[in-house]
Formats: C-alpha cells, structure tokens, sequence
C-alpha cells in the first residue's frame, strides 16, 4: 500500500476503475463478441458444407466451377478448386484477435471435414480451405461476414476513457491534499522551532483543521511570549535587591562572615541566571539560515579564552547544502554549555560536527568520570544534580545544564543522547537537530 494520502487515494480511485474495465471487458467480449461471431460463422459454414456438397454430386470439374461461380454472388464468397492437392489442418491467427479463436472453433465444429483456417490475410479477408473428393475448395471471404468487427475497438475506447478519467481524477486529487500537505509542512515546521506561513485552502474540513491549527499557534506563541515577558520583568526586579546587596557588602568591613554573605549573593546570581535561561529558553529567537561550521568555529573559539585547548573537526557530507535553519543564538548557547562541562569534568574535550542531508550532530566528548548509564535519562532532566564524581562543585550548580541543552534540541525537533566515549573513554553528548 502507499505510504501517502494521495497515492491511497489514487488507489482506491483507480482500482475500482480497472476492475470494472476488466469484468466489463470480459463479459462483453465472451457474452456478445463470442456469441455473435460463433452464429455468423455457423451461418457461412452451412454455406461452405453446402458449396462442397454440391461439387461432389457433379459429374465433371467443368460442372463443378461453374456451380462454384453460381454460388459465388448470391454467398458474397470467393471460392476457387484446386484439383488434386491436399490441405493440413493448420490455423493462423494474431495473438490479440479476441473474435478469431471462436470464429476457428465454431468453423472446425460445423464442418465436418479436414480444413485450414487463416485469419492472417490483408484487408481482413479469411481464407478457408476444405478437403474435398476433387481436390481443395478455397473459399475467401470478408472477416465481416463470420465475426463481429472490430472489437478491439472497444477495448481501446475503454482503456483511452480510463486513463483519460484517471488522469482527471488525480489533478483534482492532488488539489484536495496539497491544503493537508502543507498543514503537515506547518505542523512539523512548528514543532522545529519555525514559522510557517499558511493560508487554509481546499474542502470544508481541511480549512477548519488549518483554522484550528492557526489559533492553536496563536495561543502556544502567546503564551509562550507572555512568560517570556514575565520572566524578564522577575529578572530585573531580583536583579535590582541583588544588586543592593553586593553593593552593601563591598561596603562592610572584610571578613569570614562577609566573604560567605558574598558567595551566597553570587550562587544566587548564578541560580537566578541558571533559571532564566532555561525558562525563556529560544522562544523569542527566530530562524535564520547559518552556516553550522561558522557556528561552532565561533563557540570553540569563545571557549578557548579560558586558556584551554578543544579538539575540533568539521564534516559535511553535502556540500552544496552547507546552511542550515535554525536558532543560532540558542544552539550556540547549548553547545556552550556541552563544553564547559566538557572542560569542568574533563581534561581532554573533542567537538565534532556532521553535517548531512537530513540532520547536523554535534558531538561532544571527554576524558571525565561520564555519567552512568542508569542516571543518564534522569541527568536531561531540569533541577537534577548527580551526587557523585559528576557533581565535585557543589557551589552554585542548579541541574539544569543538560536540561537546557535537551530543551534546545526538542524546540528544533532534535533530540540529545548520552553514551560513553569509544574516543575518550568519558561522557559522549550526541546533539540532533533535523534539517
């Protein structure tokens, strides 16, 4: 069965249509090309037994031609006697000649003597040769007179119709999905993170599902913008009594006291900016076309001030498709995040990309402690700390590092997978975006 809606459709169009053009043709052709050509060919066989009896009662050959010549006019036959030969009960006809096989059997039924049969001849003349006691009677006579014409005609009537009216009903199939294709093109461009353009077309329920799809959008961007805008105004009115208090701090004498007020201030920052990040997410971004190699130059580089060396390396295997659509703000900020962890629990980092016709990975391992494999679902997820070697710094991690990289990759509709380092020995991040 196809895969899609319209060649399902199509189907379900067009079988009907050839089933019926093959029982129509089947019972037409056997009930009436077949009935009618074995009456007429009975009709001109009585007329051949006739001629052939006939020359048989007469004396002489001279009395015989001259009976054939009688019968030539009023029987619309040529026929013609050939002394003293033989014939071989041969037949011959064209493989495609519907009305030929029953016109050769209702022939070899009706006379009851050695015959040949060619339905072969030009201008649709048959040729029939009986076995008599002087010799061969050759008779010739018009196709029209023993079978019913031109039935393949029929069929090619039948056939041209069909393909006609297939061909009419898939142009006006087509119209009816391209609305539902291109809802589907939304849908999936959406769930990547982009904005489609659509314009609700075709059948009544195809424009409700497009208008239902439209404000369902509306309300999701909506919702999302108002959070974003929340979560702005919960940043600057935290950042401000923040603020007062670093600034009163600096203010107080030095002291143990004073230094742990500060570290909590700067945890806090830290939390307060961990939470931000993951809650406003990529969602006021738009997409635009990069080029993924430029992307990641530029993250590697950023990361590099910090005076510590990334191994990294490029792959495209289409080179005529070097950009890709995305978020590159977000993604630049996701793969930053794979990296300074890579950096805090490894000592050797490797960043590679792929790029291919259907995906770009980012690929990001170390040499660290990794994660284990039972812990690495619940490591995607927002506010989770892993008590062990991959959480040594206790000062000012919230659990939401990964969170925000997988929040990224979900908004794209990629995904993130955790495994071990063949290359490395340590953590291994595959970062998935679909083109």
């Amino acid at each position: 069965m196809p895969r899609s809606l319209f060649g399902r459709s199509l189907l379900m169009i067009l079988f009907p249509i050839v089933v019926l053009q093959l029982v129509v043709g089947f019972v037409f052709i056997q009930r009436h090309y077949a009935q009618v050509t074995t009456q007429m060919a009975s009709s001109v066989a009585l007329e051949l037994n006739y001629a052939a009896d006939l020359i048989e009662e007469v004396d002489s050959v001279e009395e015989a031609r001259a009976v054939l010549i009688s019968l030539e006019h009023p029987f619309n036959i040529e026929l013609r006697l050939d002394l003293g030969e033989t014939v071989p009960p041969t037949t011959r006809f064209y493989f495609y000649d519907v009305s030929g096989r029953a016109l050769i059997k209702s022939l070899r039924g009706d006379i009851d003597r050695t015959i040949s049969i060619d339905l072969t001849k030009a201008n649709r003349v048959v040729e029939v040769k009986i076995q008599t006691v002087l010799g061969v009677l050759s008779a010739n006579l018009p196709r029209g007179r023993v079978s019913a014409r031109n039935p393949h005609q029929l069929l090619l009537w039948m056939l041209l119709t069909a393909i006609i009216l297939s061909i009419i009903s898939a142009l006006f199939l087509r119209n009816q999905v391209r609305p539902i294709r291109r809802l589907a093109e939304a849908s999936e461009a959406f769930g990547k993170g982009r904005v489609m353009p659509l314009h609700p077309t075709g059948a009544t329920e195809v424009r409700r599902a497009g208008i239902s799809f439209l404000a369902m959008r509306g309300r999701l961007e909506r919702q999302i913008e108002q959070r974003t805008q929340l979560l702005s105004s919960v940043s600057h009115d935290l950042r401000t009594p923040l603020t007062r208090l670093k600034l009163s701090l600096e203010l107080m004498e030095e002291g143990e006291e004073v230094q742990h007020m500060q570290q909590d201030v700067e945890d806090m920052e830290q939390m307060l900016n961990g939470f931000l990040s993951f809650a406003r997410g990529d969602s006021l971004e738009d997409t635009v076309t990069v080029n993924p190699q430029l992307l990641l130059d530029k993250v590697v580089a950023n990361c590099q001030r910090s005076g510590r060396d990334i191994q990294f390396e490029f792959s495209n295997k289409t080179p005529k498709l070097s950009n890709i659509a995305l978020r590159s703000g977000a993604v630049s900020r996701a793969v930053t995040n794979l990296l300074t962890n890579a950096l805090k629990y490894g000592e050797v980092v490797a960043l590679s990309g792929i790029l291919s016709e259907r995906s770009l990975k980012v690929i990001v391992e170390d040499n660290g402690p990794g994660i284990p494999k039972a812990e690495r679902k619940n490591a995607l997820k927002p506010f989770v700390r892993l008590d062990q070697s991959r959480n040594q710094d206790n000062s000012g991690g919230v659990g939401l590092g990964l969170a925000i990289v997988a929040d990224v990759a979900r908004s794209h509709g990629g995904i993130v997978q955790l495994s071990d380092s063949n290359k490395l020995g340590g953590l291994k991040v595959i970062f998935t975006i679909p083109r």
